[in-house]
Order: structure tokens, then C-alpha cells, then sequence
């Protein structure tokens, strides 16, 4: 039976593909013909275990990993990931921090708790209202010689502020690793691995269920972790294990898997896979924005050239018709669009599984309560 679902617009845990949530429910109590569900099964048994490798490989296969990184599903989310990275990673000693928006700033808080933090720049510091609208030419970030590694957050969910291309730091004369938080643009769009050092992911936002963190860390990266750091957090001791060196988030990683496979099958536009995906991304982007730029009720306030296509932050001029606007929304069946409590307004999370349709009757609600509020 054919059930008619809203559009879901949340932040995190958001949608999942209709394709992924069917199999989840068709295979429930019966995974492939085994008599158990997968949250049922050993992580050590020969059932789960060809789950995670076709997860691992599909992964690999639509980011293009290099085979000299190392894929961890792990726990823990993005926020406790922000903990273990400098307990992996900084030896301790100098991290840099570039500051662009909420999660950045996270990080950087975090990471004092393990190293010597230093911001090496500060989206906000050129905002009279301390906003996250921009982000500094990394030409002026100011990055130390001795820094174990440079952490930035390449897509900021409740800023809508997205890195179109990484940085280079070799380029800027730095030797450390790039470390990425891509949680919610994390398999929209390709990544140069040459940048980078270690990227890691909450599954939550454009993946799967809430619970599983992926961690892609270059080799020679791993053995550096501090002595407190937890053995189940240290790269390396996870690494050897597979991800299977504690009880791993199993249900995560199968609905993970089916994603990566739904994502490989993908097409739009004459393409395929990742390329296809990103396509319709850069689509349903452009869509909203022109909405929003067209419109006298409506504003986006981040600077044109790192808006994300993930997350698309709005305000309405008039701030009196925000409890209408979202009335109205969920009316039509769009949910999820209030902003984040700590900058307000709305926002519309337009992760891969949200299909051009749902984009399009935002846009037309856009429009129609422009017309009776404007």
C-alpha cells in the first residue's frame, strides 16, 4: 500500500530514503531468510559480518577512499567525536581551530579539555551581530607551525555555512593534518582526500539512525592517541579490530549499508551514484535560494559563496508571522522547519533523501503565504 508521507525537513535525526525505510520494515523480524532481525544478531557472526563489509566497501566505493584510510564505525556522535579526535590526534599539543559557525565552535571548546587550542580564525569577528555568515580566506587564517592538526567543520547545520572546496594547507604552508567535521553534508557530494587527514561523520543527518559515527583516518594517523584516551576511542586498537573491538552500533551500520547501496543505485539528471546525488543537491539548493533572494518576506543571510546546500537557515522580515508560517507548514505537510533555538528563524534541512518534490512544495508555500502575508 502506497502511504503518502510528509516532508520532513528536520535538522538531525532527519529523513531516510522511502526505498531504505521499506527494506528496514520488510526485513524487521527476518533478515534474508537467517530467523533473526539484525539488532538480534552477534556483531561477531557471519550474518553481521557481511553487512559491515558491504557497508565498508560500498563507503569506500562512492567517496572514493583511498586504501591508505581507514573506515571506523564507531560511537559516540559528532559532539563525541569532537573528544576523541584530540585524544587521537593532538599529542597533547597545539590544535588549530577555524571557527565558522556553532559545531566549529563545539569542537574548539571540546578539544581544550585534550590540547592547546588556538582559533586560527573566527567567522564571527567581522559580524557586528557575532553571526556565522562567512567564511575567512584561508589565506588569513593563522595556523602554527607546530600544530598537530587544523580542524574544520566543512558544513555548519544550524549556521547554513558550507565549504564549497577544502582547503589546501600544504598550499598555506602548513604541514598538519586536515581534520574534517562533514556530519551533514557527509556522502552529498565528493571529498580531495588529498586535503585531508581525518574526516568523521554523525550518521544521523544524511546517513541513517542516530548512534553511528563514521571515522575515515589517514594510516599513518593511527598509534597516537593519549594514554587516557579510552581503548574502545583509540583509532588504532579499532582499527585492527575492524570496528568490532567493543559491540558496535549493528542496527546503525545495516541501515548505513542500505543507504550506501540506495546512494550507488541513484540516478538523476543522465548520471548516477554520487555524481547524481550531488546534482539534485545543487538543484534543490538553487531552487530554495532563488525563492528566497526573489522574495520581499523572506531573507538568507550567509554570504552567497559558502551557502550550504544542506541546511538552508531563513528568516521571515516580519518575525510576527513566524508561529502562522509554521502553522501554515505543517497544514501542508511540511515539518521540521523551525531555526535552531540559538539563532531562531527557520530552517530547511534538504539532505539527499529529500526529494526535488518536497523542495518544489516548500517553494510553493514560500510563495503562497508570501502572497497573503507580504
Amino acid at each position: 500500500m502506497l502511504v503518502v508521507r510528509p516532508f520532513n525537513f528536520s535538522a538531525g535525526p532527519a529523513a531516510l530514503p522511502d526505498e531504505v525505510l521499506s527494506q528496514v520494515a520488510e526485513e524487521m523480524l527476518d533478515w534474508q531468510g537467517s530467523g533473526m532481525s539484525v539488532m538480534e544478531m552477534s556483531h561477531r557472526g557471519r550474518e553481521f559480518i557481511s553487512i559491515y563489509e558491504a557497508a565498508e566497501a560500498d563507503l569506500r566505493d562512492l567517496l572514493q577512499v583511498p586504501s591508505n584510510f581507514r573506515i571506523l564505525f564507531m560511537q559516540g556522535g559528532g559532539l563525541g567525536e569532537n573528544a576523541i579526535v584530540p585524544l587521537n590526534l593532538s599529542r597533547g599539543g597545539a590544535v588549530d581551530v577555524v571557527v565558522t559557525g556553532s559545531w566549529s565552535k563545539k569542537s574548539a571548546g571540546e578539544a581544550k579539555r585534550y590540547a592547546d587550542v588556538r582559533i586560527a580564525a573566527d567567522a564571527a569577528s567581522s559580524s557586528p551581530e557575532r553571526r556565522y555568515l562567512d567564511i575567512p580566506a584561508p589565506s588569513s587564517w593563522r595556523l602554527r607551525p607546530d600544530a598537530a592538526y587544523v580542524h574544520v567543520c566543512t558544513n555548519e547545520t544550524i549556521d547554513g555555512v558550507e565549504f564549497q572546496s577544502l582547503p589546501d594547507l600544504r598550499a598555506l604552508g602548513c604541514d598538519a593534518p586536515l581534520v574534517i567535521d562533514f556530519s551533514s553534508h557527509v556522502v552529498s557530494r565528493p571529498v580531495d582526500w588529498r586535503k585531508v587527514g581525518a574526516a568523521f561523520a554523525g550518521a544521523q543527518k544524511n546517513i541513517g539512525p542516530a548512534g553511528l559515527t563514521l571515522v575515515i583516518v589517514r594510516e599513518d594517523l593511527l598509534g597516537r592517541a593519549l594514554p587516557i584516551c579510552p581503548s574502545a576511542f583509540d583509532y588504532k586498537i579499532v582499527a585492527e579490530a575492524e570496528s568490532m573491538y567493543n559491540t558496535p552500533p549493528t542496527f546503525g551500520i545495516y541501515v548505513a549499508g542500505l543507504v550506501f547501496q540506495w546512494l550507488k543505485r541513484f540516478a538523476y539528471a543522465g548520471r548516477t551514484g554520487l555524481a547524481a546525488i550531488e546534482q539534485r543537491n545543487i538543484d534543490k539548493a538553487a531552487l530554495l535560494y532563488a525563492t528566497l533572494d526573489g522574495s520581499s518576506l523572506y531573507e538568507n543571510r550567509v554570504a552567497t559563496p559558502c551557502r550550504s546546500r544542506m541546511n538552508v537557515p531563513f528568516f521571515l522580515r516580519d518575525e510576527r508571522l513566524n508561529d502562522a508560517f509554521l502553522a501554515g507548514a505543517r497544514e501542508r505537510g511540511l515539518l521540521q522547519l523551525k531555526g535552531h533555538k540559538s539563532v531562531g528563524g527557520m530552517r530547511a534541512s534538504i539532505y539527499n533523501a529529500m526529494p526535488l518534490e518536497g523542495v518544489q512544495a516548500l517553494v510553493s508555500y514560500l510563495k503562497d503565504f508570501e502572497t497573503q502575508h507580504g
